[in-house]
C-alpha cells in the first residue's frame, strides 16, 4: 500500500517524506510556519511556536499566543527548536504599537529574505494585536534587518493594517519587475464582512521601508473553487530556475481553506490544503488557481499549510508544510510533473 501511495503522490508532483522535519518538544504543544536562511544551506531558520492556545483550532474565536524560535538542522529532514529569536528594539516597538487598547499575543508567520546586493537578512512576521475591549484583532506585517538571525533589529512595520478588517500577514516575496519594483503578495481580509481571507498585492520599492497597499487579486467568494472557498493565503513562489513558465510569470504555492460552516452557535473552519497558482509578477495579478488541492497531508485532520520552498538539483525541490499545527513535514516536488499538471 505504501508503494502505491508513493506512486500516486509522484504522479501528482510530490512525494511526502515519511518522518517529521520538526517535532514539537516539551515546551510547545504546537509548532508551525518554518522559514530557512539560504546562506546556511537552509540549515538554520525561524519557526513559530505556540505557548498557549485558548479554544478549538477548528472553531472561530480560538486564540494562540506565540513566540518565534531559531531552528537548526543537521539534514533537510531533521531540525531542532532552539532559543527564542531576540531582536533589538522589539519591546519598545511592540509596546508603542499595542498602546493601552491592545493585547500583543506574540509574533507569528515568519519569512526570511536575503538582499543579494547588501548581504543583509530581512525578516518579516505578523504582529497580532487583540483589542482588549473585544473589538477583534488587527495584524501588521513586521520587519527586522541584520547580518543574520543573531543580529536582527526590528524596524517599523512594512504594512500597517488600516482597520480591523484590513489585516496584513503571510507575505510572499516576488522578484523585481521590469519597472524596478516588486508586487509582493500578502494575506488580507474581506473589508465588508470579514468572513474571508483574501490575497492582496503590495507595491514595494524598498524591502525595508513602508510597502504600499495594492489591489485585491484573489477573493474566494469570486471563484467556484471548493478547496479555497473560505480563506486564501499566499505561500512561496517557485523560482524560474525550478519551473519556467515564461517571462514575468511564476508558479506559486497557495494555502487555501474550505468555506466556513455554521454549526449551532459556532462557526467551524473547513480543511486547509496546499494548492498551486500562476502569478504575473510583472503586473501583480493572479492568472489561475488550481481547481483541486495539490497536497493534503495523509495525517492532516484539518490543516496542511506550506511555508518554505528549497530548490534542489535535477528539477526537484523541497516544500515544507506544517500539519495540524503539530509538526512540519518535507515534501519532494517534481518540476516536470507539476508543469504537466498546470
Amino acid at each position: 500500500m505504501a508503494a502505491k501511495t508513493g506512486n500516486m503522490e509522484k504522479q501528482k508532483g510530490y512525494i511526502a517524506h515519511p518522518g517529521k522535519a520538526v517535532e514539537r518538544d516539551a515546551r510547545f504543544a504546537h509548532v508551525m510556519a518554518i522559514t530557512l536562511d539560504p546562506r546556511t544551506d537552509h540549515r538554520e531558520g525561524i519557526i513559530r511556536c505556540i505557548t498557549s492556545r485558548t479554544g478549538d483550532v477548528e472553531i472561530l474565536g480560538y486564540v494562540d499566543r506565540s513566540e518565534l524560535h531559531i531552528v537548526r538542522g543537521d539534514s533537510p529532514d531533521h531540525f531542532e527548536i532552539g532559543e527564542r529569536l531576540r531582536m533589538k528594539h522589539e519591546d519598545e516597538i511592540i509596546t508603542r504599537l499595542a498602546g493601552d487598547e491592545f493585547d500583543f499575543i506574540g509574533l507569528e508567520d515568519p519569512d526570511i529574505w536575503v538582499d543579494e546586493g547588501t548581504g543583509l537578512m530581512h525578516a518579516y512576521f505578523t504582529i497580532p494585536l487583540r483589542h482588549k475591549g473585544g473589538g477583534g484583532t488587527i495584524t501588521h506585517v513586521g520587519h527586522a534587518v541584520g547580518r543574520d538571525l543573531h543580529a536582527l533589529e526590528m524596524t517599523e512595520p512594512v504594512l500597517m493594517a488600516d482597520d480591523p478588517k484590513g489585516r496584513a500577514k503571510e507575505v510572499s516575496i516576488a522578484p523585481l519587475n521590469s519597472k524596478g519594483f516588486r508586487y509582493n503578495l500578502f494575506e488580507s481580509s474581506d473589508r465588508k464582512t470579514d468572513r474571508y481571507s483574501t490575497v492582496r498585492v503590495a507595491r514595494v520599492h524598498d524591502m525595508g521601508k513602508t510597502w504600499e497597499w495594492g489591489d485585491e487579486v484573489f477573493h474566494p467568494a469570486e471563484h467556484d473553487i471548493a478547496w479555497i472557498a473560505g480563506h486564501a493565503s499566499p505561500g512561496p513562489l517557485l523560482p524560474r530556475s525550478f519551473i519556467d513558465i515564461g517571462d514575468g510569470k511564476l508558479v506559486g504555492i497557495m494555502n487555501g481553506r474550505e468555506a466556513n460552516q455554521h454549526e449551532g452557535d459556532h462557526i467551524k473552519y473547513g480543511m486547509f490544503s496546499v494548492g498551486l497558482f500562476l502569478y504575473d509578477y510583472e503586473h501583480g495579478t493572479i492568472d489561475w488557481v488550481s481547481p483541486e488541492p495539490f497536497i493534503q497531508d495523509s495525517e492532516a485532520k484539518t490543516i496542511t499549510f506550506a511555508s518554505q520552498f528549497v530548490e534542489q538539483k535535477d528539477g526537484k525541490g523541497l516544500l515544507y508544510a506544517h500539519v495540524d499545527d503539530s509538526f512540519v513535514r518535507a515534501y519532494t516536488l517534481d518540476a516536470k510533473v507539476i508543469k504537466d499538471l498546470i
